[in-house]
C-alpha cells in the first residue's frame, strides 16, 4: 500500500476512479484504510482527543497531532506540523522543512539522544518520521552491541545427570527410586536473557517487519543474526519497568528512548486489544510549549524557567481549592518579577487589526487570570506565537488590562527554525 504525507488540519478521503493526485493538503485513501480512520476517530472522541473531525460522509479533517498513523490494511500517513507557507514552494522541500521541524521538536520533548553524524544523516530528512525512528534505534543498537550487551543471572531449575550448584533436597527425596541417578538442581546461569535486551530485541523484530528503507532493513537483518539468541519480551510494559540504569547499564540509556517509541505506539488515548500498527501520534501544543520552554533555559541561564507550574485555583468548594490554574512556562529569578507564558501554536495575522490579530478571547481572559492569581497583576503575562515571514515577525503593541497597575499582556513571536535568538527578558 502507498504511503502518504499530509500536513495539519488536511482531509482525507476515500479514493475514487478519477481523483486528483494526493497533496500536502488533501490525501485520498482506500474504503478500508477510511473506515479505520473513522472508527479511531470515534475511539478518540470518547477519550476527549479530536484527532480527525468528520467533513462529510466521505472525508475526514485532521486536528493538531502530527505523527503517523499505519492502518491494518497497510495504508500510512504520516502528519506533519503547518508551519512553512506554500506560496509556490516545491512540495519536497517543504516535507524536509517540516520533517526537520518535527525531529528536532520530538527530540526536545521526549529527551531524545539525537546525533548528528556528519555527511551520513545529510538525507535523513528524506526519511518519513517512522523510517527516522528506526534509523536511530538501528544505529544505537549496532553502537551497544559493538561495545558489548550486559549479561545477567538467571536463576533455573532443572534435572540433570550431575550435581551442579544447589540439589532442591525435597524433591530428590521423593523421587522413585528408578529415577535417583537424575538430579533436581537450581543454579545460576549467566546469559544474556534481560529485560533490557529482550525489549531491544522484540523492536529489532518491528523494524524488521515495518521498515521499507533498504539500508534499515539490511542492518536489522544484520543486527537480527548478530542477536539471534536473545529471546522476545511476553510482557512488554512489565519488563520495561524492570529497565535498570546505573553505571553498568549506561550505554543502554541512548537506546531506550527508542525502543520506548517503536513499542510504545505513542497513541493520544489508549487502543488496548485493537489494532494499532506503529502508530506515532503528538499533539502539536504540547510540543510547541516543550520546545519554548527548552531554549528558554538555554538562552536565559541565570532565570528558572518551570513548565505546567501549578500552585494556584480559581475557585473555593467546600473547605477546598479547585479548578486549577496551569499556565505552560513560568520564570522566576531572585533579581527580577516573576513572567508567565503560555504557548499557542496558532498563526495569527500582525496586520489583521481590524480581526484583532486573530487573538482569541478566552486566551486573553486566561491570561488576565494567570495575571491576577500568579502575579497579582504586578509582571508581565506572555502569549508565545510561532514566528510567520512577512505576518508575524515583531512582539505585537501591549495590551494593557484595565486596571489601576502597570500589569499588561506581551505577544510575541517564536522562530522555530531560529531559537536561540529567543528572550523575553
Amino acid at each position: 500500500m502507498p504511503d502518504f504525507t499530509v500536513r495539519e488540519y488536511a482531509f482525507i478521503s476515500i479514493a475514487y476512479e478519477g481523483c486528483p493526485d494526493p497533496t500536502l493538503d488533501h490525501a485520498y485513501i482506500s474504503g478500508k484504510a477510511f473506515e479505520h480512520l473513522c472508527g479511531l476517530s470515534a475511539s478518540f472522541s470518547k477519550h476527549g482527543a479530536k484527532v480527525f473531525e468528520l467533513a462529510g460522509r466521505r472525508k475526514l479533517k485532521l486536528d493538531q497531532y502530527v505523527g503517523v498513523i499505519e492502518t491494518p490494511c497497510g495504508t500510512r500517513i504520516e502528519i506533519l506540523p503547518k508551519h512553512v507557507e506554500l506560496n509556490g514552494t516545491d512540495d519536497q522541500d517543504i516535507i524536509q522543512q517540516e520533517r526537520k521541524l518535527l525531529q528536532k521538536m520530538l527530540s526536545v520533548s521526549l529527551h531524545l539522544p539525537y546525533r548528528e553524524a556528519g555527511s551520513a544523516n545529510l538525507n535523513r530528512f528524506k526519511q518519513p518520521l517512522h523510517e527516522w525512528i528506526m534509523t536511530q534505534f538501528l544505529a544505537s543498537f549496532e553502537r551497544l552491541v559493538q561495545r558489548g550487551l550486559r549479561f545477567d543471572y538467571n536463576r533455573v531449575q532443572e534435572e540433570q545427570n550431575f550435581l551442579r550448584g544447589q540439589l532442591q533436597h525435597v524433591k530428590y527425596m521423593r523421587q522413585l527410586l528408578t529415577k535417583k541417578h537424575i538430579f533436581p538442581i537450581e543454579h545460576d546461569v549467566y546469559e544474556v536473557n534481560r529485560p533490557e535486551n529482550r525489549l531491544i530485541r522484540t523492536a529489532l523484530e518491528v523494524v524488521c517487519k515495518k521498515s521499507k528503507d533498504a539500508s534499515n532493513w539490511k542492518l536489522a537483518q544484520e543486527l537480527r543474526l548478530m542477536t539471534n539468541e536473545i529471546p522476545r519480551c511476553q510482557k512488554i510494559k512489565q519488563d520495561f519497568r524492570q529497565w535498570q540504569s546505573g553505571r553498568l547499564l549506561a550505554l543502554y540509556a541512548e537506546i531506550k528512548p527508542w525502543t520506548e517509541l517503536i513499542l510504545g505506539e505513542y497513541m493520544p488515548v489508549s487502543t488496548q486489544g485493537e489494532w494499532r500498527g506503529m502508530s506515532l501520534l503528538f499533539p502539536m501544543e504540547k510540543l510547541f510549549e516543550h520546545y519554548v520552554a527548552y531554549h528558554l533555559r538555554r538562552n536565559l541561564p541565570e532565570y528558572t524557567v518551570k513548565t505546567q507550574y501549578a500552585t494556584e485555583h480559581i475557585c473555593q468548594h467546600q473547605e477546598r481549592r479547585i479548578f486549577k490554574l496551569k499556565p505552560d512556562i513560568f520564570i522566576e529569578c531572585l533579581k527580577a518579577k516573576p513572567i508567565v507564558m503560555d504557548t499557542k501554536w496558532k498563526l495569527i495575522d500582525q496586520s489583521d487589526r481590524a480581526g484583532r490579530y486573530g487573538l482569541k478571547d478566552s486566551d486573553i481572559q486566561q491570561m488576565f487570570a494567570y495575571s491576577h492569581y500568579y502575579l497579582k497583576h504586578d509582571s508581565d503575562v506572555v502569549l508565545v506565537y510561532p514566528y510567520r515571514k512577512d505576518k508575524f515577525t515583531q512582539p505585537l503593541d501591549d495590551f494593557k488590562f484595565r486596571l489601576p497597575s502597570s500589569a499588561k499582556l506581551r505577544v510575541v513571536p517564536f522562530n522555530v527554525d531560529d531559537p536561540k535568538n529567543f528572550k523575553i527578558i
